[in-house]
C-alpha cells in the first residue's frame, strides 16, 4: 500500500513546474529572443525585473499575450519494449502587465501570469498508472510592484507575489482494483522579487533580478478513493462515506536568480543574453499529512515523507533582434535548460529533460501599438530512467513546441528621454533606433 501511495508526495513537484518541462512563457517578444529579460521597451519587463519599468519610454504601458504549448512524452520499458505515449492537450498560459509613471522618478505596475500550468495524460492502463494517469495543473501569479529611478542610469524595483494554484490528479490503486483522485483547489503562497536595472550607456542594458521561493500551502486537500469494495476500503483507510480523506502539505516553489544584458551593436541590431539559476535543492524531501489514512512511512502513520533529491539547475540564453524598418523587427534565439534531477530520480508526473531550444519571431509597431508573434521548438535529450525508489525503469523521450501572440500599447510617449534623463532618447514605435 505504501508503494502505491508514496508518489502522492510528488504533488509538490507537479505544482512547481507544469507538465515537467521548465518552459518560460511570460513574454512573447522575450520568447522570440530565447526568453531573455533585459528589454525595457514596454510593461512585459515587469515580470522579469520590476526595476525595468523605470526605463520604459512611455508614461503608461499595457501588454497582454498568450501561448500555445504542446508537449509529448514517450516512455519505453526496455525489458518488454512496450512504449507509452502521452496524449496531452494544448497548454494555454497567458500574461498581462501594466506600468505607469505617476511622477518622473517613480513607476508602479502590476503583473499577472500563469507560470506553472499544464495537463499531462497517459493511457489509464499504462504500466506507470499507479504513479499517474492524468494530471491537471493551474496556477496564477499576481504581482504588484514599484520601481524607483535612483539615477539616470540606474533603477531599483521590488514586487510582492501572491500565488494561487490547483491540482487534479488521477492514479490507479491496483490492490483495490480502483483509483484515487488527489485534489486541491485553493493552494496559495506568498513571495517577493526585486532587482536592479542599469543603463550606463545608451547601447547597453544590464538586468539583475531575484525571485524568492514561494511556499504553496495546501490546507484543504482531498484524496478520493474509488474501488469495487468501497466499504472495505473506507474502513481500512479511515475514509468517510464518500471514500475521502483530507490532507495538508507545504509545497515549495523554487527561487530564481537572473542576470541579463542587451547590447545594441548598431542602430538596427541588438544582442541579448541571460543566465538563470534555479534553487531546486529545496526539494530534498516532501511531506504530506493525511487526516486519517494510515498510508505514511513515519512513526505517525498518517505522515508520508518522500525523498526528492533535486539539484540546482541553470539556463543559458542568447537572443538577437534586427530592425528591418522602424515598424518591423525580426528576432531569433536559442537556450539550453538543465533538468533539476538525475536519471535516478526521474518521475513521470513531472518528466524533465536537459533541453536545447530554438526560438524566433517577428514584431510590428505602429505608433503606440505593437504586435508580436513568436515560436519555439525544444529538443530534449532522452533519458535512461533508473528510479529505484519508485521501481520505475526504462527510457524516456520528449518533444515540445510553443507559439505565442502578444499585444502592447504605450501611451504618452516620452519623446525627449535623452534630454530629460541625460542618457537615453526614445521615440518608441516611430524612430526608436535612430535616436540612440
Amino acid at each position: 500500500m505504501k508503494k502505491i501511495l508514496i508518489s502522492t508526495a510528488l504533488l509538490a513537484g507537479v505544482l512547481s513546474y507544469a507538465g515537467g518541462f521548465r518552459v518560460s512563457l511570460q513574454g512573447v517578444k522575450q520568447l522570440a529572443m530565447a526568453h531573455t529579460s533585459a528589454h525595457a521597451d514596454d510593461a512585459s519587463v515587469a515580470f522579469f525585473n520590476p526595476a525595468g519599468m523605470s526605463f520604459i519610454p512611455s508614461k503608461l504601458s499595457i501588454v497582454a499575450g498568450g501561448f500555445g504549448a504542446s508537449n509529448k512524452v514517450t516512455f519505453q520499458n526496455l525489458n518488454t519494449l512496450q512504449s507509452t505515449e502521452t496524449d496531452n492537450p494544448l497548454g494555454t498560459p497567458i500574461y498581462a502587465a501594466i506600468a505607469y509613471k505617476p511622477i518622473d522618478k517613480l513607476s508602479i505596475g502590476f503583473s499577472f501570469s500563469t507560470p506553472f500550468g499544464s495537463t499531462i495524460q497517459y493511457p489509464y492502463d499504462w504500466e506507470g498508472r499507479e504513479m499517474v494517469q492524468k494530471l491537471e495543473l493551474k496556477s496564477y501569479y499576481f504581482q504588484p510592484m514599484v520601481s524607483v529611478k535612483m539615477a539616470d542610469w540606474l533603477s531599483f524595483g521590488a514586487s510582492y507575489i501572491y500565488a494561487r494554484g490547483s491540482v487534479n490528479w488521477d492514479k490507479a490503486v491496483t490492490q483495490f482494483g480502483g483509483t484515487v483522485n488527489i485534489n486541491d483547489e485553493k493552494a496559495s503562497g506568498h513571495g517577493y522579487g526585486f532587482g536592479f536595472y542599469f543603463r550606463p550607456d545608451p547601447k547597453f542594458d544590464l538586468s539583475i533580478a531575484y525571485r524568492s521561493p514561494v511556499d504553496m500551502k495546501a490546507k484543504k486537500g482531498t484524496a478520493t478513493f474509488v474501488a469495487p469494495a468501497q466499504t472495505t476500503v473506507n474502513t481500512l483507510l479511515g475514509l468517510n462515506a464518500a471514500g475521502q480523506d483530507g490532507f495538508t502539505a507545504t509545497l515549495p516553489l523554487v527561487e530564481e536568480y537572473t542576470i541579463g544584458l542587451t547590447y545594441r551593436v548598431t542602430t538596427k541590431w541588438l544582442i541579448s543574453a541571460d543566465f538563470n539559476y534555479h534553487g531546486w535543492e529545496r526539494y530534498s524531501k516532501l511531506t504530506l499529512d493525511f487526516a486519517n489514512a494510515p498510508i505514511g512511512n513515519q512513526t505517525d502513520p498518517t505522515i508520508l515523507v518522500a525523498p526528492k533529491n533535486f539539484r540546482n539547475s541553470k539556463t543559458v540564453r542568447l537572443g538577437t533582434q534586427y530592425a528591418f524598418t522602424n515598424m518591423i523587427y525580426g528576432r531569433l534565439g536559442a537556450y539550453y535548460d538543465e533538468s533539476p534531477y538525475s536519471d535516478d530520480n526521474f518521475i513521470p508526473e513531472t518528466p524533465s529533460f536537459d533541453s536545447f531550444v530554438l526560438t524566433g519571431g517577428v514584431g510590428f509597431k505602429l505608433n503606440k501599438f505593437g504586435v508580436d508573434v513568436a515560436g519555439g521548438y525544444a529538443m530534449p535529450q532522452s533519458r535512461d530512467v533508473k528510479n529505484n525508489y519508485l521501481g520505475f525503469y526504462g527510457q524516456a523521450k520528449a518533444k515540445a513546441f510553443y507559439f505565442g501572440l502578444g499585444l502592447s500599447y504605450n501611451a504618452f510617449l516620452i519623446l525627449n528621454y535623452e534630454k530629460n534623463n541625460n542618457i537615453y532618447n526614445s521615440c518608441f514605435g516611430t524612430s526608436f533606433y535612430s535616436k540612440l
